[in-house]
Parts: C-alpha cells; sequence; structure tokens
C-alpha cells in the first residue's frame, strides 16, 4: 500500500474538516427553519428570511453567506433560494440529509464530553443528551429520517411476530420510545394494534403525543413518562419493543430486565429487540460502513452504556427462558432479536 506524502494526508484532513464545517453550517439552517422558510418563500433576502424564521437579521445574514459558501443556497443580488443541496436539508424533503448534519453536531459534543471524562473516568448517563439544548429535539426525528423507512418497508414486513400481534388486535409496548416513530410506522402498517410508548425524557413524550395526533393516530396510541426500573404495565402486552434502547440498560442489571419482559408479556407473546450490531471481529470495524459505530460506542460509554453483539442478547432470553432468533438487516450492521415467551 503507497504511504501518503504528509502535504496528500494534510490535503485530505482539509476536506475532511470541510466536510465538517458544511454540516455545522447545516446544522444551524435546520434547527432555526431556515431551509424549510426559505422554502416557502421561494427566494428572499436575508432580512426578508429572518423575519419569517422569527430570527435575529444580522445572524441570519451572517449564515446566509456561510450557506452560499458551502453550496446550500444560490444568490441573485441581496436575494437567496435554496440549491438542491439546501432544499435536501429540509426535515421533510424526501431522504433529507437533515440527520447527517444532526449527527456531526450531536458527535462533536460527545467527542468533547470524552476527550474530559476520559480523565476522571466519569460516565454521567444520558443528562449529557440535554446538555445542548438546540440538540436534544432533534434526536428522535434524526432516528425516525435515518431507519423510519427500513423498518416499515424492510424490517416489519420481515418479521411475522408484527403480523401476529396485528391480526389479534393485540398491545405493542415500546420502551424508550423516543418521538414514537417507531409506533407510527407499526401503527401505518397495522391497523389492527394498540400501542404504548414510554420513555424518561419529557421533550420525547410531547413530541410522539403532537405527532401521533398529526397522524391522526392518537386513538390506538398512548405516550407516557416512565422509567422501565419500576415500570408496571396495566396490562399484558402482545408484543415488547425496545428500538436501539436495550444497550441503554444493559450494564444496569440485564437479569432483571429480562426477566421483567418474561413476567410482562403474554404467553406466546414476544420481545422484538432492534439494535446495531456490534462485530465480534475488531477488524469489521475498518469497514467503512462500520466506522461510525466504534465512535458510537465510545458516545455510549459516556452514557454509561456500550453496544452489544446479536449473539449476547439471544443468549441473555435463552437464560431468562425464552427462545430467540436473530435478523440482520443493513449489510449485517443492523440486528433485530425476536424471542418468543
Amino acid at each position: 500500500m503507497q504511504t501518503q506524502s504528509p502535504d496528500d494526508l494534510k490535503a485530505a484532513f482539509r476536506q475532511n474538516a470541510q466536510g465538517a464545517l458544511s454540516l455545522n453550517i447545516a446544522f444551524i439552517g435546520v434547527v432555526n427553519g431556515l431551509f424549510s422558510t426559505l422554502h416557502a418563500l421561494g427566494g428572499a433576502p436575508a432580512d426578508r428570511l429572518a423575519a419569517e424564521a422569527g430570527m435575529d437579521a444580522p445572524y441570519v445574514a451572517r449564515w446566509c453567506d456561510a450557506a452560499y459558501a458551502f453550496g446550500y443556497l444560490d444568490a441573485d443580488g441581496d436575494r437567496f433560494r435554496l440549491s438542491p443541496t439546501g432544499d435536501a436539508m429540509r426535515p421533510d424533503a424526501p431522504g433529507t440529509l437533515m440527520p447527517m448534519a444532526a449527527q456531526s453536531v450531536l458527535s462533536a459534543h460527545m467527542a468533547e464530553r470524552a476527550a474530559a471524562f476520559m480523565r476522571t473516568g466519569e460516565r454521567p448517563g444520558e443528562r449529557v443528551l440535554g446538555e445542548r439544548e438546540t440538540v436534544l429535539p432533534w434526536f428522535g426525528p434524526m432516528l425516525e429520517s435515518s431507519f423510519g423507512s427500513m423498518f416499515e418497508n424492510v424490517v416489519c414486513p420481515a418479521i411475522p411476530a408484527f403480523a401476529e400481534v396485528n391480526a389479534r388486535g393485540g398491545l405493542a409496548v415500546d420502551l424508550g420510545c423516543g418521538n414514537g416513530w417507531y409506533l407510527r410506522a407499526l401503527a401505518r402498517r397495522c391497523d389492527g394494534l394498540r400501542g404504548l410508548g414510554i420513555d424518561g425524557l419529557d421533550e420525547n413524550i410531547a413530541q410522539a403525543r403532537r405527532l401521533a395526533e398529526r397522524e391522526g393516530l392518537a386513538q390506538r396510541l398512548q405516550f407516557v413518562h416512565g422509567d422501565i426500573h419500576d415500570l408496571q404495565l396495566d396490562e399484558p402486552a402482545d408484543l415488547i419493543a425496545m428500538n436501539r434502547a436495550l444497550h441503554h440498560v444493559w450494564e444496569k442489571d440485564t437479569a432483571a430486565l429480562f426477566s421483567w419482559l418474561q413476567r410482562n408479556l403474554k404467553p406466546g407473546g414476544h420481545a422484538v429487540i432492534w439494535e446495531p450490531a456490534w462485530p465480534a471481529d475488531r477488524a469489521a470495524l475498518r469497514d467503512p460502513a462500520r466506522r461510525a459505530l466504534a465512535f458510537q460506542n465510545l458516545s455510549e460509554h459516556v452514557q454509561g452504556n456500550h453496544f452489544l453483539q446479536p449473539e449476547e442478547i439471544a443468549q441473555a432470553f435463552g437464560e431468562a427462558g425464552m427462545p430467540a432468533e436473530i435478523h440482520r438487516f443493513a449489510q449485517g450492521t443492523e440486528a433485530v432479536v425476536v424471542a418468543r415467551r
């Protein structure tokens, strides 16, 4: 393999840095509604965009120059309009690029936290996600835009448990529901089931209720604030799902968690666990599709968590008396473990 010269390495890293700056500029436009507002206006000077978005005009003027520099905006004199790339940053654009902007800023925040806590060994938990007020409200939309279509069109049809619960009009419980995207997608495919979403963050519950109401699903889907460690269901569930949430509670008391799942499922009910698939072989982390997973695992350590191998999850189900099977998706980077009581 040819070794790059120092100048070549610098050029490559400058290009990487430009990409990070570009996503930072996009994040500002996303969270302040600038892309969406300019789309609605069709085009506008910076002061008109600021007024319509309810933002400070001098800040918006400088953002417009930066967004123009990075190709998100085109300009005709003082009038700006979205470029095709800028239009793709709108959160409601088909195939939106918004998750990349949100993830970029979240990753920078978590890198700074990891750098500090590495010196002390502190693992402060999920409160670090709330330390940046502009990031937390976008965590659910980021996951929904990244995984919603895959769940609705690929994962859901491949898992028979969903159709079984739907056929008998059963109750599906989503632990760590976020903004409710998983249950809303499930309800769109399965018009016979009821859903209960539970999350520990008030911001997530408020988003979930609002979005369910907007989609006409509020009669079938309920969202409540709760903590699995003191959670009591009013009735046993036909299906209990944990979507990218199991690793958040795994280190606390795995045996107690799986015992809780077993007790709160109806006989014949299913637990459906979707997790990033941590590879058994470290060399797999060099795969471009898994590099981000390695950084995210460092971020999870800050929060008191770590990613899991699917086989670990299946083994824990087996020890709780629930046989499990592993389904892999997205070239093996995502795993859904399904167990039956």
